[in-house]
């Protein structure tokens, strides 16, 4: 299948104002200019429309908190133990759930999905694509980040048990305590592969699914409203050096300078949201084109059921119309947002070899009134 006469956003490169792009089976296998566009038989002719990577929701809760199922489809928040690692996102998607099609309606191709931020350490988050019945077959990567929790939400939570964390310093030493027993944990175990006398630790799944979070092979992403719950996510991550992901970020506007020293990368959103809690109290729809201008790599999020997922290319609009670059507005639906959990290599951009996700529209997609006309899976037209 061939798409032409379309303008190109690959992303990473140059616009292309007249091209082509080439798909075979689920893959992109060429595009350019129409001057040199192969022959097919199956042609898709668009003239006047632009063809986006399809668009990527770098933190949401889509398909483990059930629309509108109340208790019974809430299964973000296991919030009867703060350590929770061991939990995957992967066993709690209905794939069913409606906030799929609307996804798709709208464009987004995949989303990273998971806990909430009921726990310190939450679990598993995953990336999936938004087509498909079976979450098994969606999978882009799984786990793609731990989820990890700062501020308000877990001290709210347990102090109605009248449990730990109930004040920011216990939550913060429940997290050091859990990787200092995985290291310890870690260190046991590379000890007993190297002497047959020395028996290995006994399971641990709390450890286990840590490991791959101290070895680096696994990001943290954290959330975290305020400043100050900021600075304490980076002081823990500099002690156990740890490849991280700052989630929501909402007074990150307010420490900018710091952040791009220490070469943060954040997912910004809700934006479309009211200042229900003290730690939103200097919420800005700026906050995005701030970070961005720092040269922060920053992606925009619903963090649905927040906010719908169908206004993610809504929040980017209001993104640039408080300041951000349009380009960089572009990026933060694409390739930020797979760069930040490491399925670059799949998705984020137009490039051969890549995923055929894509979605095209006749007007500008950042306007309240765009809907995609064509939005592809692998390959295949989903709408």
């Amino acid at each position: 299948m061939v798409i032409t006469h379309v303008k190109i956003e690959p992303i990473t490169q140059k616009t292309i104002e007249n091209g082509f792009i080439q798909i075979n089976k689920s893959k992109i296998i060429n595009f350019g200019l129409m001057e040199n566009c192969p022959k097919e038989e199956q042609v898709i002719d668009l003239p006047g429309c632009t063809v986006y990577p399809g668009w990527i929701d770098g933190h949401s809760h889509l398909g483990v908190f059930g629309d509108g199922m109340g208790f019974e489809g809430d299964d973000g928040n296991e919030d009867t133990d703060p350590i929770t690692p061991q939990l995957r996102a992967l066993d709690a998607i209905n794939p069913l759930d409606r906030g799929f099609s609307e996804a798709l309606a709208a464009g987004i191709t995949t989303v990273v999905t998971g806990p909430g931020s009921a726990n310190p350490i939450g679990g598993q988050m995953c990336a999936i694509k938004t087509a498909g019945c079976c979450v098994d077959d969606m999978v882009v990567k799984a786990p793609a980040a731990m989820k990890f929790a700062f501020g308000e939400n877990p001290k709210t939570v347990y102090h109605g048990r009248s449990q730990a964390p109930v004040t920011r310093m216990a939550t913060a030493a429940l997290i050091r305590e859990s990787l200092k027993k995985a290291r310890r944990y870690q260190q046991d175990m590379e000890l007993a592969a190297e002497d047959d006398d020395v028996d290995e630790p006994e399971y641990d799944i709390k450890c286990e699914a840590l490991l791959p979070v101290l070895k680096g092979e696994l990001k943290v992403h954290i959330h975290a409203h305020r400043a100050d719950d900021i600075c304490t996510a980076l002081r823990i991550c500099k002690e156990f050096q740890l490849d991280y992901v700052l989630v929501h970020c909402t007074e990150g506007y307010l420490i900018g300078d710091l952040l791009a020293k220490d070469k943060a990368s954040v997912v910004c959103g809700p934006i479309i949201s009211h200042r229900s809690k003290p730690e939103l109290s200097q919420a800005t729809m700026a906050n995005p084109g701030i970070l961005a201008g720092k040269g922060i790599p920053v992606s925009i999020c619903t963090d649905h059921p927040e906010i719908p997922i169908d206004f993610l290319t809504i929040s980017a609009g209001l993104a640039v119309r408080e300041g951000m670059d349009y380009h960089k507005a572009l990026e933060s639906l694409t390739i930020v947002p797979a760069r930040q959990c490491g399925i670059e290599d799949r998705v984020g951009s137009i490039e051969v070899g890549k995923d055929a996700d894509l979605v095209i529209y006749d007007q500008d997609p950042f306007t309240l009134a765009a809907k995609p006309k064509m939005v592809f899976i692998n390959g295949e037209q989903v709408k």
